[in-house]
């Protein structure tokens, strides 16, 4: 890999986990269209493994407005959702599953725009965590669904849940990526490069956090949804 290659993946994987640990969401959104152009090879192990450890460091930092509660019925929806994502993997096809989902994530972002904020209940948390598992499981894009169901939410609340939601699913996601032998070398020794790169990225989160309040946060959630979405059309239709 040249040098060229090597800071352009730095850099995105910087960015993108500054916005991880900023929104809680987002990393793969932004560093995975990057990595995938210039190391495809890295994908998506290097991906997980890096927002793997984000998300461990915004749990602990944020820990004090941790919802266990919450966060365990995401994650039972989570599941199904997961397998759902699976399916129609099998069933449908790539193209047409992933504008139809993306048209999904525009429609939730269109009525969140307009005011509409679901509460993070049980019924709506556990329905945010299988729709983000199916999306994540299908199209590697399973933000949105909860950062919707987070939007009304103070900052500190919905950074810690939503990455010990995905702290877990990326944990998950690892181990089968290992027992499928799909962790190679190459993807190990990535990340443990990049890790520093991590580190300072979720170090100027810091800075980031101190300008989102809650309306501020809502509006970059609902954003970087709409943005992820779309990218996925333009992923589907032009390339």
């Amino acid at each position: 890999m040249s040098v060229v290659a090597c800071v352009i993946i730095a850099v995105a994987v910087f960015l993108a986990s500054c916005m991880q640990a900023s929104i809680g969401f987002g990393m793969g959104m932004l560093a995975a269209p990057v990595v995938a152009l210039v190391a495809p090879t890295l994908l998506p192990g290097m991906l997980i493994a890096s927002a793997t450890t984000v998300t461990l460091l915004v749990v602990i930092r944020e820990r004090g407005s941790l919802d266990l509660r919450g966060t365990g019925w995401a994650l039972i929806g989570r599941v199904p959702g997961t397998i759902a994502g699976a399916l129609l993997l099998v069933w449908l096809p790539t193209r047409g599953l992933s504008l139809l989902l993306a048209a999904v994530v525009l429609g939730g972002v269109a009525v969140a725009s307009v005011g509409w904020r679901p509460a993070p209940v049980r019924r709506n948390l556990a329905t945010a965590g299988a729709a983000s598992g199916l999306l994540g499981t299908a199209t590697s894009i399973g933000g949105p669904p909860m950062a919707l169901v987070y939007s009304g939410e103070e900052s500190a609340h919905v950074r810690s849940n939503m990455s010990a939601f995905f702290l877990v699913g990326s944990l998950m996601s690892l181990a089968a990526l290992a027992a499928t032998g799909s962790l190679r070398a190459e993807i190990l020794w990535a990340f443990v490069a990049l890790t520093p790169i991590v580190v300072l990225g979720f170090v100027a989160s810091r800075f980031v956090n101190r300008l989102l309040d809650r309306n501020r946060l809502r509006i970059v959630s609902i954003t970087v949804s709409a943005i992820g979405a779309a990218l996925l059309i333009g992923q589907q239709l032009f390339f």
